[in-house]
């Protein structure tokens, strides 16, 4: 399977979002680590673009860095994420 244009893209763009977000809020990998359960190696090759993260990933990253799914993929350029539902997010990070 070939990567075509459009998807180093749209990998760049992902890559970009992750660390400038991760960068704005001072936190370092391990502390993406820390927020999420993704392991740092596994975070480092997300952001540097030699993995694709998961949908559960995306979710996770998008809860711990405050912004939605939609940025991070680039199908928006509105950083601020929706109105959640805090009891989900609080049921699923308490377990």
């Amino acid at each position: 399977m070939s990567i075509g244009h459009c998807d180093i893209i749209n990998m760049v763009m992902i890559m970009s979002r992750l660390k400038d977000l991760r960068k704005e809020k001072e936190y370092t990998q391990i502390k993406i680590q820390m927020l999420t359960g993704i392991d740092q190696s596994d975070y480092s090759k997300i952001e540097n673009g030699t993995r694709w993260m998961t949908f559960e990933q995306c979710r996770k990253l998008a809860i711990a860095l405050d912004t939605s799914m939609d940025y991070l993929a680039g199908l928006t350029d509105e950083k601020t994420p929706y109105k959640r539902n805090n009891c989900i997010i609080a049921k699923k990070e308490n377990k």
